[in-house]
């Protein structure tokens, strides 16, 4: 039995992420064993949560995952706790645009059959609040609405203004929550600024998280409402993988310039043979005694442009690896630190192509084939993916583009490389982990003299 809940909002901005993330801290307070989940393809918000449970964090998104497999990562990703708080994504019914609420936080809270908590920003309004609610709660009846947690309330005549209209809905009102400027997370060009960051501040910020939401939400009612979930069937999912022969390992970009990584995609790693050691691009000087991979996902790199550059014993290590054939898949961040430079500083250089800040940013779910036959992907395999980055990278001539869709190529691909500004979620893919670190264990027989 896994006791779910999802944690919605009428649009972006009412505080769901803060909302969830201190939910999951006080229910851990209060001496639950709680797992954390993101609806979507947000890298930023699970690592909130990571903070607030202690677990790893985790995303659920059919689009990238498959509808069939959101049960069995729910079910992965829960085991050992008794409770699962999943934050939704922009408003409660917003799904991929032109589907008409497909991977929409109402589409997974179908899936995984969860009842669903709204956060509602109550700060520029009273009664109509509950127009609202009954609105979320009557136009998708496949959706249970179980609860409503306000937040931003101003005043002890303002709660009770709106929790008298509330009654004639039949939704219950499971918390209030005064404005508290203490407890927001701080936000960028891309959103919220990743907790990695500012580590110190989540870590002290996050007992205060707690106590707020503890004092202002009823955690008995919302674990009620957590445990009313029917019993979900199917298999938890497994990576899987092969493992005959010596493991290998694989260096992982990590530190507050690479903070986006799904979990599965290491877990899959893992279970092919393969062990991925962190390295921090700001701070380390060499890669890890053994490496025969590198594994470079997304982040900020260009909020540490200087310190990336500044770093040039790692950056010449890293280049004298991939001139050597080691195997490396990177998408987004790291495909801006192999250019040869960004924003101007000298980057790894490893590809022939430069990388600059814009003003307009690109985002979106995107259906992708792969151009060739390379270290990740075959030729002509089809991924779901999705791109979220305010830089633009310059190829030079002759490069062969890793991934094409709507008529354009991004990215670069070769029987040892692969980087892209595609994220792909490998538990979609389990097939492309398996490609990769079968030829980072070959590099490292040979490399052994195996």
């Amino acid at each position: 039995m896994v006791a779910r809940v999802v944690i919605a909002a009428p649009g972006s901005g009412h505080g769901k992420t803060t909302v969830a993330a201190g939910l999951m801290a006080a229910l851990r307070a209060a001496g639950h064993r709680v797992s954390g989940h993101k609806v979507g393809p947000d890298f930023i918000d699970p690592g909130y949560h990571a903070l607030a449970t202690g677990r790893p964090a985790r995303n659920l998104d059919p689009f990238l995952q498959g509808d069939e497999r959101l049960v069995p990562l729910l079910r992965h990703g829960s085991a050992g706790a008794d409770i699962a708080v999943i934050e939704g994504v922009m408003g409660l019914f917003d799904g991929a645009l032109g589907t008409e609420g497909y991977a929409s936080t109402a589409h997974v809270a179908r899936l995984l059959d969860a009842p669903v908590v709204l956060v509602v920003d109550a700060s520029a309004a009273s009664r109509s609040v509950a127009a609202t609610v009954l609105g979320f709660a009557s136009y998708d009846t496949r959706v249970r609405l179980a609860g409503v947690i306000l937040n931003k309330l101003g005043s002890q005549r303002h709660e009770d203004e709106i929790a008298s209209a509330l009654e004639a809905t039949g939704v219950p009102l499971l918390g209030a929550l005064r404005r508290n400027e203490n407890v927001h997370a701080p936000s960028r060009h891309l959103g919220l600024v990743p907790a990695a960051e500012r580590a110190a501040d989540s870590q002290r910020v996050l007992p205060e998280l707690a106590d707020w939401v503890a004092g202002g939400v009823d955690l008995a009612a919302v674990v009620r409402v957590a445990r009313s979930a029917p019993r979900l069937s199917g298999p938890m999912w497994t990576p899987s993988g092969s493992e005959e022969g010596p493991r290998a390992v694989v260096a992982a970009a990590a530190g507050p310039a690479f903070t986006f990584r799904y979990t599965e995609n290491v877990e899959l790693l893992a279970a092919s043979g393969v062990d991925v050691v962190d390295v921090d691009p700001l701070r380390d000087k060499a890669l890890p005694d053994g490496c025969a991979g590198l594994y470079f996902g997304g982040g900020f790199p260009e909020v540490h442009a200087a310190e990336l550059s500044a770093n040039r014993e790692l950056r010449e290590q890293v280049a004298a690896a991939i001139a050597r054939g080691m195997p490396v898949s990177a998408e987004c961040a790291g495909l801006l630190y192999l250019c040869e430079s960004l924003d101007g500083l000298p980057m790894v250089g490893a590809l022939p192509a430069t990388a600059v800040m814009t003003k307009r940013g690109k985002l979106g779910y995107r259906t992708a084939v792969s151009l060739s036959d390379n270290v990740v992907a075959p030729a002509g395999a089809r991924v779901t993916g999705h791109e979220f980055h305010r830089t633009e990278v310059t190829p030079g001539h002759g490069a062969t583009p890793a991934w094409g869709w709507d008529r354009l190529r991004d990215g670069f691909a070769s029987d040892s490389l692969h980087a892209s500004y595609l994220h792909v979620h490998w538990a979609g893919y389990p097939e492309l982990a398996r490609r990769f670190a079968a030829r980072v264990r070959a590099f490292a027989t040979v490399a052994s003299g195996g």
